[in-house]
């Protein structure tokens, strides 16, 4: 049976895992290699965050303490029930979830983002999720990054010791204790296509550049 974010199980849901969550911070040490100088980023300037969705875990903490994206941040969220469950606690960071994804709400979901850009808030993308295949690159961040202009600024968590779950993507929790290294890269220009070819083009470039950062696979 799944919750509802809104009912009081899922409530109590979502301040128990946020507590958990603080928990288990509390706990790591970390450790920022800022390959791209992204925390010295002009505060005017825009940017598409995105990450591996099996690091997804950490991010809303790292973000709001060790980015400059803090300043105003959104996060594209599956629309599913569970989804809404992520929202909540993605909302307790200050963050604005956007719900959609490729296989739901995802044409009015890359309008939204694009509006949030627009107003000066950068979003957060994980440009294989929700489904997958692990490490594979939807058309959306594309698209959005062509519509906008804005660059990709790509993400990576590596841990000294952690589990992994039986997921799609073998999704990955640092255990408690372990040492988190935090990886910005350097900021990645879409170019606009005109083919399909050029289309699968820009999107191997950014597999490529997000996959650079990336050692545990």
């Amino acid at each position: 049976m799944k919750l509802d974010a809104d009912s009081l199980a899922g409530r109590l849901l979502v301040a128990i895992g946020f507590r958990l969550y603080q928990v288990l911070i509390k706990t790591l040490r970390f450790e920022v290699e800022d390959r791209g100088d992204f925390r010295n980023a002009p505060g005017d300037e825009r940017c598409i965050a995105c990450l591996w969705h099996n690091r997804l875990l950490l991010i809303p903490f790292v973000i709001w303490h060790f980015t400059p994206v803090r300043r105003g941040g959104a996060a594209l969220i599956s629309a599913s029930r569970d989804g809404a469950l992520i929202a909540k606690v993605v909302e307790r960071f200050t963050f604005r979830p956007v719900r959609g994804s490729s296989s739901r709400r995802g044409s009015s979901a890359l309008r939204e983002l694009a509006d949030i850009i627009a107003a000066g808030r950068d979003p957060l993308i994980t440009p294989d999720g929700p489904r997958g295949p692990a490490y594979e690159i939807g058309p959306g961040i594309i698209f959005l990054a062509q519509k906008t202009g804005v660059a990709v600024r790509p993400m990576n968590m590596e841990y000294s010791k952690y589990w992994r779950l039986p997921s799609w993507d073998n999704f990955i929790v640092p255990r408690p204790f372990s040492k988190v290294r935090v990886i910005f890269g350097m900021p990645h220009q879409v170019a606009l296509t005109k083919s399909e070819a050029e289309f699968e083009r820009e999107r191997q470039r950014l597999k490529d550049a997000m996959m650079a950062l990336v050692e545990m696979r």
